[in-house]
């Protein structure tokens, strides 16, 4: 049964009290909105982690919040790739409404608005200090780039009040950290300049120096070697600047931990976005070899330390029964994307999608159906729900749990599921749309995929390489694609057999809901 507002904010109000009596004395009604942290990782699957199944990795602190939480089974990103799912997740509202939201180069401009409304400015407006640690990856300023002056506008620009990041993937220049608005670390006297579109200055690259190389090429990044790994892209100067790829998970954990720390006594939103275990895969030596499934689990161990730090940092600060932690990632996996550092030869033993078929850039399941564990110790009941949610609910959800609304023209996508994510209703929404290249709607156990319905242009980009095969435990043949496809996935997970002949009106009113989802104007 769904609550009304009054009821649930009553519920939140009391929930505190409510769990210390339980355990037999009492403690005050809660005087302030419960602390937010959401923790969104790169690239990992749905079975990438122990309690999603995974045998080979052990990732004992993400299991201690689904021990902890609820685990859900039914969760999605917007899209298979991450600008557009992470676009969707600050803003609430489907990428694919926009034309041109692919993957960024890392000199693209700022895909939102300053004037459109995100989780972090509603919550800001609602009292809260907001701060991102992690990859960013959703363009920056209005134009070219100067890197070399104050860029704007970022993060800051979009309700962060205190940001530091990277401008794209750690595979991509320029790489160099960036707080608030400017490069960490630059020598004015050795300027950034970047190119995504010929090579500049005087730099060794992975196409002209493979022997500089301390990690192999598979394709495409092949441009300007930085640590001993060459990237996409082309950059010189602000060599004092430049990240050490063994040591970023450390400095944004550290970040991150400093942010708690510093906002301890005011309701804070922490959007913590790791880049593991994203590739260039280079873990610090007290992860590396660590496992027999290769560098794709030595770099999950350390995502996990990052997420135990943050744990041990509210446990510290007796924080854990006011503050929301959610966990999750920005789209499934991807083994070999474009370096050869032997990840592809451990999929038997470790399928990172688990049992869903295909990941990052694919349509079916095992690109958006991705680990999502909410836990908020006395307050979230531990266990297992299958309610559809998708990250586009946490703008609208959060909004709620902060006890503001969402401005009326703004996250018209996301709905408000807090009930479910706190546990308190087994139903989340009733359909969403996925977007990979083309859009599928899921509603109930059914999937369709209607390949002519194209999500503006999402080419894929250069380096990329994952077959449409089963990377979970599945045959490894793939079924041919047909304009329209109709799964049940309760009765076929594995997207296997497309069963759109013999339910021609499920098809039929799917298409016309994908249709009706599409022509709407929500803001």
């Amino acid at each position: 049964m769904r609550m009304d507002r009054r009821q649930l904010l009553q519920l939140l109000a009391l929930s505190g009290a409510g769990a210390a009596t339980a355990r037999g004395f009492s403690a005050p009604v809660r005087k302030r909105p419960p602390n937010i942290v959401v923790i969104l990782s790169d690239d990992v699957g749905y079975g990438d982690v122990g309690c999603y199944g995974a045998n080979d990795v052990k990732t004992p602190h993400i299991d201690e919040l689904a021990k902890d939480g609820l685990r859900f089974t039914n969760a999605h990103c917007d899209a298979a790739t991450c600008t557009p799912s992470r676009y969707a997740l600050l803003t609430g509202s489907y990428a694919w409404r926009r034309d041109g939201i692919q993957v960024l180069p890392g000199d693209a401009k700022l895909l939102i608005h300053p004037d459109q409304p995100t989780i972090a400015s509603i919550l800001k407006k609602a009292g809260y200090r907001t701060g991102l640690v992690g990859k960013w990856h959703i363009g920056l300023g209005s134009g070219t780039i100067d890197w070399n002056t104050a860029i704007e506008p970022g993060p800051c620009e979009v309700g962060f009040d205190e940001a530091f990041f990277f401008a794209a993937t750690a595979d991509r220049v320029p790489t160099v950290y960036i707080h608030d608005h400017n490069v960490v670390g630059l020598d004015p006297t050795d300027p950034i300049k970047v190119s995504y579109r010929a090579k500049i200055g005087n730099e060794p690259t992975g196409k002209e120096n493979p022997d500089l190389l301390k990690m192999k090429l598979s394709e495409g990044h092949d441009g300007t070697i930085v640590d001993g790994v060459s990237r996409i892209g082309f950059m010189t100067g602000g060599k004092s600047a430049r990240w050490t790829d063994e040591n970023m998970a450390a400095t944004f954990t550290d970040k991150a931990v400093q942010f708690i720390e510093t906002n301890r006594d005011q309701p804070f939103f922490l959007y913590f976005t790791p880049s593991d275990i994203h590739v260039p895969r280079m873990p610090n030596e007290q992860f590396a070899n660590q496992n027999t499934c290769g560098i794709r689990c030595d770099v999950l161990n350390e995502l996990d330390w990052s997420v135990g730090r943050i744990i041990d940092k509210l446990k510290s600060l007796h924080l854990e029964e006011d503050t929301i932690v959610i966990f999750s990632s920005d789209n499934g996996p991807v083994v070999n994307d474009g370096y050869d550092d032997g990840a592809d030869h451990h999929t038997d033993s470790h399928p990172p999608a688990g049992p869903w078929r295909g990941g990052k850039y694919t349509i079916t399941e095992g690109g958006t159906r991705i680990p999502f564990i909410v836990r908020w110790k006395g307050n979230v009941k531990p266990g297992v729900s299958d309610a559809l949610i998708s990250q586009l609910d946490l703008t609208a959800s959060l909004s709620e749990l902060a006890g503001t609304r969402v401005p009326q023209s703004a996250a018209g996508d996301s709905q408000n599921v807090l009930p479910a994510l706190l546990g308190r209703s087994k139903i989340g929404r009733q359909s969403l749309v996925e977007e990979a290249q083309c859009l599928a709607l899921i509603e109930g156990d059914w999937k369709l995929i209607d390949r002519a319905q194209r999500p503006g242009t999402t080419p894929q980009p250069k380096g990329r390489y994952i077959p449409d095969t089963i990377l979970g435990d599945a045959p490894r043949e793939t079924p041919p694609q047909s304009a329209i496809e109709l799964y049940n996935l309760k009765a076929d997970p594995h997207e296997m057999h497309n069963v759109a002949d013999q339910h021609p009106e499920i098809v039929t009113r799917m298409k016309r809901k994908l249709a009706d989802i599409r022509s709407r104007q929500p803001h």
